[in-house]
């Protein structure tokens, strides 16, 4: 007897547009995000990577937010205080560029046209009214963070630990002035982290140049230069001190062309003389390796270009730009006969900066430096005795190959939006004193002109969030945070930074747990995304077209560790699709009855013991795989568990059991436990379609402060699953003979079934197997890899001449593939000289051709007689 169908509220299908919105908004006014400190419940932080204030949601953020968001919603599900707390960084070069051109663009008027007051005054402006979009599209991606908590790197707070810090570490000693080598932008005005250059090959041309004299004799010396401009600045020429070529000359002096000074040859190890002539030219002010050459050897540094890259060399070449003054070099030099080898092509690593893509100039600069020497050997050290974990462990060494050669950082830019550096001097220049942040300097002293480098304020990211230097409850109770989730391209710029400034500031408490390190999202083709190729991808269009969880979902697809992944718009409609599905089940069962009220039998049988054996080996393998971060092989999982094991095979063998008001009862508490579970093991994957189900068929508030399933190992039934394996084989093989007859899937057909020893209803079911008549009489039969018999009476509906040579025509062609390959493997010419890769594969088409064969001479064997 039938069971009637219920009633449901979920609409027919289901619309991301009309549900995502009204959801976020109801978990945020409900609070569910917000951690307490002062809950009994043991906590798990996360702070987010701070996006900038410039910027917006781009797949890499989508990927390492939908992971993160994954990560809290299962933790606040298994009861813990959950912070994931958001914020951005003040981004003090992209900011000021879009500052100065918004004003250029209003105003008419460049940075230098107001005060620095009044300039930061319209930065702030420009930020409170373009900056932050990014906050609001985390909520389109459904991000569950503690938006009380929101933090800005320039807060005033945060400014005050910026203070605070900088301070302590001056009077450490571990902050000091110098001159050095820096990364200078010509266009913005400004040293440059390493992380702010990107650096690509690109064609130049080397230039040979005598030094000394023309003819070649003893005293003249050749070296190779890119930037023969830089030959202004020369004060030495450098050899190896082992280089019989050269031994005559160390010591000696030359003189420089062009100019009227004598430069000596110094003997350096840093020379290879395998390179070039085995001679380079030395100017210590304008490259990082000549600078070190220069220190070693008491060689003068002379800067020959102005802070816009113009020479200032009196004489014929000042006042020209730097690759004006390239060709004007080498055209004086080619006049005076000194171009030994004309200009050849030579591939070298340019740097650009970052923001505006200008060539960086390398230039000695006086700037303020953190002495990184102790504290980078703390950050080392909390890795290699385990406090820190890096995931993949594989990018370890890559941490202590950066960590372990650390440079002294340069922290001071030259430009007004950011954090000053709070040290001043005395009108005169004679005193210099470095001010907390309740210290006032005294009266006519000058605040030095220079903000810190953003990362250096970002570094305190992980406890100046927690209100440090205060001692807060927050502190007190999230730091050190649990994981930080970040890409594998800044582990050496921000995650070591963390790590140096969190081991100094919290008394040798490291800033987190565990590090997780993601790929970077590349298009379908494995290409980077850039705006050059035209393949960059906005998330905000997929969201708009198939939903936040769709996109999440596929994201996560293919998120291994540490390793770059790939995406397509086919994989999120795919993603699409299975929200769709989850939806459409969830709907079927409650229209049968599904329930959640009382206890689960004890007695289950047949499919419904096999579902919840299934289920609670799942939950098993999804704890465990969220455990090793392993999200690729966890959302695989249960997208398979929920479409193929719920969907396609449960739902369909349930039909049979709702059917029967014996069973009805037992299953539709099974499809009630199954989709309840399911949707918990899947919510924090993809929340909105989850939690949009969720309280419907559980009358419960919200997914998001359900409880985490628990897998209950008694429930785990293998001789259920091994009878449902067999049932699926026997049904598989059947829908196989059929698909190979041509018959279609809707075609009832009438079938003796011999060697099914249960389950018989649930085979003629989903098979459309009617029961046969008393005049029976088979025309074709087939044995199941299970031992179970299928006659089947196909009179009337094949034709049996027209399948016979259909099946022929293809026995035909799959022999003449057969044959092909194989007189390709008996050939030892062939085999002989072929790769290996070719002949495995010509292996594999003919292995093919002979199951092809075999599978249909018992398609022909089994046809009726015509």
């Amino acid at each position: 007897m039938s069971t009637p169908s219920q009633s449901t509220s979920l609409p027919s299908q289901f619309t991301p547009a009309e549900v995502e919105g009204p959801l976020y908004e109801r978990w945020i006014e409900r609070g569910y995000f917000t951690a307490d400190p002062s809950s009994n419940k043991p906590p798990y932080t996360i702070v987010i990577p701070p996006p900038n204030v410039t910027g917006s949601l781009h797949l890499g953020h989508a990927l390492q937010h939908s992971i993160m968001d994954a990560l809290c919603r299962r933790k606040r599900m298994q009861g813990y205080d959950v912070l994931w707390l958001p914020g951005m960084d003040h981004a003090s070069i992209a900011v000021q560029n879009l500052v100065e051109r918004h004003l250029a663009e209003t105003e008419g008027k460049g940075r230098f046209d107001y005060t620095r007051e009044q300039f930061i005054d319209r930065a702030w402006d420009w930020k409170n009214e373009y900056g932050g979009k990014i906050l609001g599209q985390m909520r389109r991606l459904g991000e569950g963070v503690d938006w009380s908590r929101e933090r800005f790197t320039m807060d005033s707070h945060l400014s005050r630990a910026v203070q605070t810090i900088f301070k302590r570490l001056y009077d450490d000693g571990l902050i000091y002035r110098a001159e050095r080598i820096i990364n200078w932008c010509p266009r913005d005005l400004t040293s440059l982290s390493d992380i702010e250059v990107d650096h690509a090959d690109e064609p130049g041309e080397l230039v040979s140049i005598r030094y000394g004299s023309l003819d070649g004799g003893a005293n003249s010396i050749v070296v190779a230069t890119t930037r023969a401009e830089t030959m202004l600045g020369d004060t030495a020429v450098a050899v190896h001190p082992e280089d019989e070529r050269y031994q005559h000359l160390i010591g000696t002096t030359v003189p420089l062309p062009l100019t009227n000074r004598q430069i000596p040859i110094v003997a350096d190890e840093h020379v290879d003389p395998s390179f070039g002539t085995g001679a380079v030219k030395v100017t210590p002010a304008h490259d990082p390796n000549d600078f070190e050459i220069g220190q070693r050897h008491s060689l003068p540094s002379l800067t020959i270009m102005d802070e816009r890259a113009v020479i200032t060399v009196p004489g014929p070449f000042e006042g020209l730009d730097r690759l004006e003054a390239r060709s004007a070099v080498v055209a004086a030099l080619r006049e005076e006969g000194r171009i030994v080898a004309e200009k050849r092509p030579y591939v070298h690593a340019v740097g650009h900066c970052s923001r505006c893509d200008t060539i960086v100039e390398p230039r000695l600069s006086l700037q303020w430096w953190v002495r990184v020497e102790t504290l980078a050997k703390a950050a080392g050290d909390v890795v290699r005795d385990g406090r820190i974990e890096i995931i993949p462990e594989s990018m370890t060494p890559r941490y202590f190959a950066w960590v372990d050669g650390l440079r002294d950082w340069n922290i001071s830019r030259q430009l007004w939006w950011g954090h000053r550096i709070p040290v001043w001097y005395s009108p005169d220049g004679s005193e210099t004193r470095c001010l907390g942040p309740d210290e006032t300097a005294p009266e006519g002293w000058v605040q030095d002109a220079d903000v810190l480098d953003t990362w250096f304020s970002s570094a305190l990211w992980p406890f100046s969030t927690m209100g440090w230097p205060e001692d807060t409850a927050d502190l007190r109770k999230y730091y050190p945070t649990s994981v930080l989730v970040t890409g594998y391209d800044i582990l050496f710029f921000w995650v070591v930074r963390m790590t140096l400034f969190g081991l100094y500031a919290m008394e040798d408490v490291q800033p987190f747990d565990q590090v997780l390190l993601t790929g970077i999202v590349r298009d379908a083709h494995g290409k980077k995304m850039s705006k050059s190729r035209g393949n960059v991808v906005d998330p905000l269009v997929w969201m708009d077209a198939y939903g936040a969880d769709a996109v999440r979902m596929s994201l996560l697809q293919g998120a291994n560790p540490g390793a770059d992944q790939a995406v397509n718009e086919e994989w999120v409609v795919g993603a699409r699709n299975f929200c769709n599905k989850l939806w459409n089940a969830t709907r079927f069962a409650m229209l049968n009855g599904a329930t959640v009220a009382g206890e689960l039998p004890s007695d289950l049988s047949g499919a419904d013991a096999w579902i919840i054996s299934r289920l609670n080996g799942v939950i098993s393998e999804v704890d465990d795989l969220y455990e090793r971060y392993e999200f690729a092989k966890m959302a695989d999982l249960l997208y398979h568990f929920a479409w193929d094991e719920v969907c396609d095979w449960y739902l369909e063998l349930s039909k049979v059991t709702l059917a029967d008001e014996a069973t009805a009862p037992a299953t539709r508490r099974v499809l009630g436990e199954v989709l309840d579970t399911l949707l918990r093991l899947l919510h924090p994957a993809i929340p909105y379609v989850t939690d949009a189900l969720w309280p419907t068929l559980t009358g419960g508030q919200s997914l998001v402060i359900a409880a985490w399933p628990v897998s209950d190992t008694g429930r785990i039934d293998k001789d259920a699953e091994a009878e449902i394996a067999d049932l699926q084989a026997v049904i598989n093989e059947v829908r196989r003979f059929r698909s190979d007859q041509g018959i279609r899937p809707s075609q009832r057909i009438p079938a003796q079934l011999t060697g099914l020893a249960t389950h018989e209803a649930a085979v003629r079911t989903l098979l459309r197997l009617q029961e046969p008549e008393a005049d029976f009489a088979a025309t074709a039969s087939l044995t199941t890899s299970t031992g179970v018999v299928v006659e089947l009476d196909l009179s009337g509906t094949i034709d049996v001449a027209a399948e016979r040579a259909r099946l022929s025509k293809d026995l035909a062609a799959a022999q003449k593939e057969l044959v092909t390959n194989a007189g390709k493997l008996g050939n030892e010419s062939f085999t002989g000289k072929a790769p290996e890769d070719v002949i495995a594969k010509v292996r594999s088409r003919a292995e093919a051709a002979e199951a092809e064969i075999a599978r249909i001479d018992a398609a022909l064997a089994a046809l009726p007689d015509a």
